[in-house]
């Protein structure tokens, strides 16, 4: 077996990319174009390992001003516990600025980002919900447009309780099909329709009620969704409330960070997007 070769994501192989992203089904949620690998291409970096001519793993990360956030990092299974993922994520992860991550239960994973300086802070919870039936939507403010003062006032609040600004990444998510905004002057809470399914987030808010009512508003605004899907961390006052009103735990990551930079009872990330 040739040595692995990691680079950035070319355009031809995002077939080879995707096929990867597709074994571990990565894409469910975005069944069209553009996706969360192309935000990463765009607004961070994506790198592919190639072992004998084939793309055998990837790894993507966003970047929220100094932060980064590392969205992926799959390897398949022919190629793990090869070197192939500590390859990529020794050309991905920058030494000396604030990281993030969001680790499955695989313990080499979970190994390699403390050996890169991320440490455990709390579960991230992934909450799921039927539908209502019936009841009446609120407010809804959206579809927002790029370049619009709702994303604005969102990226800046955003930007506070996420750890970094990253204007353009949420300018480019607002202006998705489906993509609506929820805004207020203390919390803001995207939402993404994507055939029955509802994903709320990024959200956050000044206090965590604050952040608690508007991703509430964001939830009651698609009564007759077949599923709402929400990350939650596990310090976060709002997943007990969530729980107690029938919501399920469907899956279950570990939040890491380099350092203490998030509003984790202020903030639900995007499960993709950070």
């Amino acid at each position: 077996m040739a040595e692995p070769i990691v680079r950035a994501a070319a355009d031809a192989d995002m077939p080879g990319l995707r096929a990867v992203a597709d074994h571990y089904r990565l894409l469910g949620a975005w069944p069209e174009r553009p996706d969360f690998v192309d935000a990463e291409r765009e607004f961070g970096a994506l790198l592919v390992g190639e072992v004998d001519g084939t793309i055998a793993g990837f790894g993507g990360t966003l970047r929220r001003g100094t932060v980064t956030h590392l969205g992926d990092l799959f390897v398949l299974p022919d190629h793990q516990s090869s070197g192939l993922g500590r390859a990529i994520l020794s050309h991905l992860l920058p030494r000396d600025t604030p990281k993030v991550t969001f680790a499955s239960d695989d313990k080499r994973a979970f190994a390699l980002y403390v050996r890169n300086g991320m440490r455990p802070r709390c579960p991230l919870l992934y909450l799921k919900r039927g539908p209502l039936g019936g009841r009446p939507a609120s407010r809804e403010i959206g579809p927002a447009a790029p370049g619009d003062a709702d994303v604005r006032a969102a990226a800046a609040m955003d930007a506070h309780v996420s750890g970094g600004d990253r204007t353009a990444t949420l300018t480019w998510y607002a202006g998705l099909p489906g993509v609506t905004l929820h805004v207020s002057g203390a919390g803001y809470a995207f939402a993404r329709v994507a055939g029955d399914r509802v994903v709320i987030g990024p959200a956050g808010g000044v206090t965590p009620q604050d952040c608690a009512d508007i991703v509430l508003e964001a939830v009651n605004a698609h009564p007759q969704a077949g599923r709402v899907h929400l990350a939650v961390p596990g310090t976060h006052p709002l997943l007990p409330l969530l729980l107690e009103t029938g919501w399920r735990i469907g899956d279950m990551d570990t939040l890491m960070t380099s350092e203490d930079f998030m509003r984790l009872d202020c903030y639900t990330p995007h499960p993709d997007l950070g």
